[in-house]
């Protein structure tokens, strides 16, 4: 897991080796072990390691002189030795044990048709400087993340937003558009963030960057291509039985140890079952719930998973102080502006496994695989009643986050006039499914293309390699997402509880009564702490924050910390704010600016 960044020169510039560096150091968190850079011709390539595989050789840039090939890579390729086998028997000779390596000879003997063997998760650059192409490319599921600017001279490319900034000719500016819908979706989803210029590579695509700077485009997966299966539960049990021993097995492909995040829930009893099973020892666990307040949390459960299974529990019991002084550094963290409240408890997990392990299994995925929301399987009344009012997506995703009250009242001019729909990511999402999915399949996939990369696995990467970790999602492995989108319905939701077949898969390896317990989430007491003096200290200095007067109506702060202190609503449209200002501070005032682990919201805002 690591850090990576670079630059391609329009012809007759070269990279310069210090601007390599600085956009390297922005990325020390992410691969605190070692550094490397490498300039070949017109390209710049540079990587911050975090050493899990290969710890000896795996040192980055790698380099294939024979094929005048360079690789700078992030992630874990889990299917290395499989594929090194073949490269073997196809006369390639491998120099290192590091499973980046494998994606250098991949490249020499199949081009971009390598794509498609390599399972895992990654982002990587890889020059080709016989063609003098540039090749940047993002594992299927957007697990890993991987940005890039055109500039007139250069296009420059990074795993996070932080070390692009460098790169750019002036002051990064807002880009209105993403701004309005991360306020009313959480994120700001698909090619563009809320950053002019800077977009994303996308999840399962490949973009070819020429000499002349122009981009080609290659997807090489889509989920759209899943076909609706005809299974009974035996067979399907089965598949499911293989599908997740063979994810597993490499997914727990380390040369150092790793642990578990355990909520409670399904998800991530289910990996608890299978580590277990698979040999993991008595491994680390780490759980998180909250005192001195009105919500239930998941302690209990999580210890008698972990209890049960052997594990060497770590339950972490905070208070609503701890959890709120992570805001200014999950902001930072994230890069992108995504309202994610578990964001908050996740960071301080994060820290506490990092300070003893690399590599922690996480549960993310589950639930989009194997249709465990709500929203999955509405009432067929609420989903006639929405679709009524917001066509286009056959009622899913149509309420803002924002209440129509209060945008009207708080959008300034530029943020109210901002073109596009802010549904427009989840209508093209919607309307590219095949007509022969039905109404859930197309609700899996509108999330797997949208929340899935862009707010969720947001959340569990930044957060984790903010503190050098590296989370490891084998509900995410693509095989087991294909599996679960092409399950018949039946299969997925009865008695109007999700997962079903996951949880009569799951049973018979989870403590007695387990899978009786209602969905709780990951929740985060938001509510509790966001009352009384403390949002109308918020109210003054969100009037007084150049983000805030630059592109919102200061005037109705008032209005809204009243209705706040009222109890009649007001929390998100509170905390979104609250965000936006503090990252207008980090990203666009003051970049390079970084937040300490725990301090004062209010003072960054």
């Amino acid at each position: 897991m690591c850090g990576i960044a670079g630059v391609l020169m329009r012809a007759g510039r070269y990279p310069d080796p210090e601007q390599l560096r600085v956009m390297a150091a922005a990325l020390a968190h992410r691969g605190p072990d070692d550094r490397g850079a490498y300039c070949g011709g017109t390209v710049g390539l540079a990587q911050t390691r975090l050493a899990i595989i290969g710890l000896a050789t795996g040192h980055q840039p790698m380099v294939a002189v024979e094929d005048k090939l360079a690789l700078a890579a992030n992630g874990e390729v889990y299917n290395y030795l499989e594929l090194n086998e073949e490269l073997r028997a196809a006369g390639r000779v491998l120099r290192t044990d590091s499973d980046s390596e494998t994606i250098l000879h991949a490249y020499a003997v199949h081009g971009l048709g390598c794509l498609t063997r390599l399972r895992g998760m990654y982002a990587f650059a890889l020059h080709d400087a016989r063609s003098g192409q540039l090749i940047l490319a993002r594992d299927r599921l957007g697990i890993k993340p991987l940005f890039y600017v055109k500039l007139p001279d250069r296009i420059a490319f990074a795993s996070e937003i932080k070390a692009l900034l460098p790169c750019l000719p002036g002051r990064p500016e807002v880009e209105p558009g993403a701004l309005r819908r991360f306020l009313q979706n959480q994120f700001a989803g698909g090619e563009e963030t809320v950053l002019h210029g800077i977009r994303r590579v996308l999840p399962g695509e490949a973009l070819v960057l020429q000499p002349d700077l122009s981009i080609e485009r290659h997807r090489y997966w889509s989920a759209l291509a899943v076909a609706p299966r005809t299974i009974g539960v035996a067979q399907a049990r089965e598949e499911l039985d293989r599908l997740m021993d063979t994810a597993m097995q490499e997914h727990m492909r380390s040369e150092v140890p790793f642990g578990l995040f355990l909520s409670g829930g399904v998800d991530s009893a289910v990996l608890a079952a299978q580590l277990h099973a698979h040999g993991a020892g008595r491994i680390r666990s780490f759980s998180v719930g909250y005192r001195g307040t009105t919500m239930a949390d998941e302690l209990d459960e999580a210890a008698r998973v972990a209890a049960h299974f052997g594990f060497d529990h770590q339950p972490l019991e905070l208070t609503l102080d701890q959890v709120f002084a992570r805001i200014p550094h999950t902001v930072w963290a994230a890069d992108e502006l995504m309202r994610d409240y578990a964001s908050l408890p996740t960071s301080i997990l994060a820290q506490a496994a990092g300070d003893e392990l690399k590599v922690v299994f996480s549960g993310e995925g589950g639930d989009e695989a194997f249709a465990g929301y709500r929203r999955y399987h509405p009432r067929p009344l609420e989903r006639w009643f929405k679709t009524l009012r917001h066509p286009g997506s056959g009622g899913f995703r149509t309420r803002g986050q924002w209440s129509r009250h209060w945008s009207q009242r708080l959008f300034g001019p530029r943020l109210g006039a901002a073109p596009g729909l802010d549904r427009a990511p989840f209508l093209a999402a919607w309307a590219a499914t095949p007509a022969a999915w039905s109404a859930m399949q197309r609700r899996q996939y509108t999330d797997l293309v949208t929340a899935l990369p862009d707010n969720l696995l947001v959340k569990t990467d930044r957060m984790l390699m903010a503190f050098g970790v590296e989370g490891r999602v084998p509900f995410l492995d693509h095989r087991v997402v294909e599996f679960g989108l092409s399950l018949p319905d039946q299969l997925k939701v009865r008695g109007h509880r999700g997962k079903w077949l996951l949880r009569h898969w799951a049973e018979p390896l989870l403590p007695p009564g387990h899978l009786e317990r209602p969905k709780r989430g990951f929740h985060v007491p938001v509510g509790d702490w966001l009352t009384g003096d403390l949002v109308g200290r918020l109210g003054e200095r969100l009037a007084a924050n150049r983000g805030i007067r630059e592109w919102f109506k200061p005037a109705a702060l008032p209005a809204l910390v009243a209705a706040r202190q009222a109890g009649r609503g007001g929390e998100r449209e509170l905390f979104g704010l609250m965000q936006f200002a503090i990252w207008h501070r980090i990203f666009i005032e003051e970049p390079g600016l970084i937040p300490a682990p725990d301090e004062d919201p209010l003072e960054w805002v």
